[in-house]
């Protein structure tokens, strides 16, 4: 009996949490470029998982306006050179503010 429950805990368990890979396979929403390369692979802010190589960064989509999530990523990892959302890129003013 025991080793029933001990199973069917385990197989359920299995089958209700997301494998990492699916973790990682959330569309890409944000992009972004840092003028110096980020000291870590991994990056949590605000709740936002962000997956950085060098200065190339990408996210899934958040719940904030893409300058506010933009100004959190460069409060965090310095110098945004640029950053796009959805595929369009913030400039001028816009990426100015970022970095403010």
């Amino acid at each position: 009996m025991t080793l029933a429950l001990l199973y069917t805990v385990l197989t359920f368990g299995a089958l209700t949490v997301p494998s990492p890979a699916e973790a990682r396979g959330k569309a890409v929403y944000y992009t972004a470029e840092l003028a110096a390369p980020a000291k870590e692979a991994r990056t949590i802010i605000k709740g936002m998982v962000w997956h950085c190589e060098g200065t190339s960064c990408r996210a899934a989509k958040g719940n904030s306006r893409p300058v506010m999530t933009c100004k959190r990523l460069a409060n965090k990892l310095g110098e945004v050179t640029a950053f796009t959302a959805k595929g369009e890129e913030l400039v001028g003013e816009k990426l100015a503010k970022c970095n403010g």
